[in-house]
Order: structure tokens, then C-alpha cells, then sequence
């Protein structure tokens, strides 16, 4: 594999080098993936990314690609911030919040559907304060103890404990005490400070997302980390947040996976001052934080954003989790995305299969819960398979 791989780039590549890095196991600069960005074949790009994914998936495991069976709950959509990219929170007469009866009432629509996680999100809302979400959590586990609740970003543990007025680590530990499994990476968004001003983004800068996700995994939380593009960013910006978020996971461990996001702008005022990201910039996210993070276990193509036809293509870029059912994904498809609000166990599996992958139920923390074998596996050039994948 190592020298099929230097031979399908080239040694007179620009990136002939790097490709050498990869292939000896050393770990890639800040200069390098600013490299990997700027150069002008996207497929040898993918390439690297896709070595990178079955080498550390070892023999067994190489065509494995992951999906869970899940939902997202959204309690609240009212929010104290006003993020300029945000189409999902709101302020006004179209903001709401669920009681604890109303939570748990739409957890069982997806519970009766055979769902093993609940992903829960919400807005930075005054009424929703630490005993809310405590009274929340206790009850889903108390209802349904097999589901895994995956909740509270990082942004929300800043805000209850700010409004609390009590420390990170004992927010953490009291919701952990109440049912809290894991935790989503939301709320990453740019970590550069001029990006984020110019979003107004005034929650928790980077240095307190990575503290909460640290303590987190000190704790034996699992966590997930994310990066939002589309909103005024650049490639330097992109190479230091995952720059980042790899020193981060140095330290503590406790990332399960990375998540590039794109910004929808339906419902905003930015779309005519940042530039929108194109397919071939998505599919170098994929790839070069795949490159970068040789520390994640995980990259996940979040379908939800990519739309089918590109989190397939994005498989074979480094990519190696579609996600999850999701049952009413809210926040997106609040800024304009037109992706299914849900897809069926069975189409999860369709896509893997039809994009040359094996199918691999998941629990949260990546554990297989069924490895579903596909009839016939075709292996093609990349440029093939993405020629074949999105019909072009």
C-alpha cells in the first residue's frame, strides 16, 4: 500500500514529500497542510487522506465505515447570543423551549423507532438553567436507562456555569451525575479571534472550548470536536483549529472523532461577505484534518450537510462515519439545507455499500454493534469512483 501510494502521486509531485511523510509515519506541519490546501490536485489530496484512513484501521477494518442509529433533541431554540451565521436560535415571538414532559415525549418517537443515542442541543437560554438540564438528563435515563445521551456542548457547560456561578468541572460533574454520557463538539466554530469578531461570536473562545472538552475527558467523557466553514475563514485559519485540537487531544484523549461543518445562510445577512465553501474545498477538509489528526480515531462526513452523493465521495477522501439517522435534524435545515431530515438504517447502509464501503453499526463511543457485509466490493481509481459517485 505504502509504495502503490508514492508511486499514484509521483515523486515529481509538489507534494512528493509530504506524500513521503505520510507513508513514514511522521506527523505533518502547519506548513504542510497549508501546502495540501493550496495545491491544485484535489485527487492526490484524497489520495493521502484515504491511506491515512486504512492505515489506522488496521487490515481488518480498512473498508469499515461507521453509522449510528439516532436522534437530535433540541429542548430550546431561544439563545442570549447573536452569532451573524446562526439561522437556528431565536430571540423572538418564534423562540421556544420544552418542558421536561415535552423532551421526553419526543425522545420516545425515537425510542420506539429503535434508536441507541440521543443527541441533545440546544440554545443558550436563562430559563434552561443547571437544574433544568439536570431534571432533563435524569429523567431521559430514568425513562429509557439503555439510551446513551449525548449532550451539552461546550458552549452550554460555559453558560450554566457562569450562571451558576460555579466552576466547569462541577457543572460537568453534576450533569454527569445525572445521566451525561458523552458530549458533541459544537460550538468550535473558527477558533480565530478576527473571524469570530467579525461573527460576533462572543461565546467561549478556543482556549475555554478546549479547557471544558479537557476536563471533560478527564472525567471519562467522550467528546467529539467540530470546525465551522463558510464564514469568513481562510486556509491558515482552518490548518490552526485543527492544529489545535490535535495538541489538545496530546493532552487529554478523549476525542472520539472530527467534524468539518459548513455554514448555511438562509435567515442571515453574511452570504454576500464570505465565501461559500465549494465541493473541493469540503472534501480537503475531510482530508487533511484526516492528514493532520493522525491522533482522532475518527473523520466523520456528516451527511446531513454534505448531501448524500458528497459524504459518499468524501469515503474515499479520509472519511470513515456518515453519522446517524437522525431523526428531525433542526439547526441546519433552520439556515436552508435541503438534505433528507432523516434517512432510514437501511439507506445508511446503501450509501456505505454503493461507495465500494462495509457498513458498521455503531454505538457512540464506536463500539460494533453489527457489521453488515456487502454483496460485492469494487475497487476503482479514485478518480473513477468519484466520476461514478456523482455522476459527473
Amino acid at each position: 500500500m505504502a509504495t502503490g501510494i508514492l508511486q499514484e502521486i509521483g515523486s515529481t509531485s509538489a507534494i512528493a514529500d509530504i506524500a513521503k511523510k505520510v507513508v513514514d509515519g511522521e506527523r505533518l506541519t502547519r506548513e504542510d497542510a497549508i501546502r495540501l490546501y493550496n495545491h491544485d490536485d484535489l485527487l492526490s489530496v484524497g489520495m493521502l487522506g484515504e491511506y491515512a484512513r486504512r492505515r489506522a484501521a488496521g487490515d481488518e477494518k480498512q473498508r469499515y465505515v461507521y453509522y449510528i442509529h439516532n436522534m437530535h433533541l433540541n429542548p430550546t431554540n431561544f439563545c442570549v447570543e447573536t452569532c451573524r451565521f446562526c439561522s437556528y436560535a431565536n430571540p423572538g415571538n418564534d423562540s421556544y423551549t420544552w418542558t421536561v414532559d415535552q423532551v421526553i415525549d419526543e425522545a420516545r418517537k425515537g425510542v420506539e423507532l429503535g434508536i441507541n443515542e440521543i443527541h441533545m442541543v440546544g440554545g443558550l437560554n436563562p430559563i434552561c438553567d443547571l437544574n433544568y438540564y439536570e431534571e432533563v438528563l435524569s429523567s431521559l435515563k430514568r425513562e429509557f436507562p439503555h439510551i446513551h445521551l449525548k449532550a451539552m456542548t461546550a458552549v452550554e457547560i460555559e453558560y450554566l456555569a457562569n450562571l451558576e456561578g460555579i466552576s466547569y468541572e462541577e457543572t460537568l460533574k453534576r450533569l454527569v451525575a445525572a445521566g451525561l454520557n458523552s458530549m458533541p463538539g459544537g460550538g468550535a466554530e473558527i477558533f480565530d479571534d478576527e473571524v469570530r469578531a467579525r461573527m460576533h461570536v462572543t461565546k467561549t473562545p478556543a482556549p475555554v472550548w478546549l479547557e471544558i472538552h479537557g476536563i471533560a475527558h478527564s472525567l471519562g467523557l467522550h467528546t467529539t470536536a467540530t470546525m465551522l466553514t463558510g464564514i469568513g475563514e481562510n486556509v491558515e485559519n482552518k490548518v490552526d483549529h485543527i492544529l489545535l485540537l490535535r495538541e489538545q487531544q496530546d493532552k487529554s484523549k478523549g476525542f472520539m472523532c472530527f467534524i468539518p461543518l459548513k455554514c448555511y445562510y438562509d435567515g442571515t445577512t453574511i452570504k454576500d461577505e464570505v465565501k461559500e465553501p465549494s465541493n473541493d474545498d469540503l472534501l480537503r477538509d475531510i482530508a487533511i484534518s484526516r492528514l493532520l489528526l493522525d491522533n482522532f480515531p475518527h473523520i466523520k462526513a456528516y451527511w446531513i450537510q454534505l448531501g448524500e452523493s458528497l459524504a459518499q465521495v468524501a469515503l474515499s477522501f479520509g472519511a470513515d462515519d456518515l453519522d446517524g439517522t437522525i431523526l428531525r435534524e433542526k439547526i441546519t435545515h433552520a439556515a436552508g439545507a435541503k438534505t433528507p431530515l432523516q434517512l432510514a438504517k437501511e439507506r445508511m447502509e446503501e450509501l456505505i455499500q454503493s461507495a465500494g464501503y462495509t457498513p458498521v453499526e455503531r454505538d457512540t463511543v464506536y463500539n460494533i454493534k453489527r457489521v453488515v457485509e456487502p454483496a460485492q466490493t469494487i475497487e476503482l481509481p479514485l478518480k473513477e469512483k468519484v466520476a461514478a459517485l456523482i455522476g459527473s
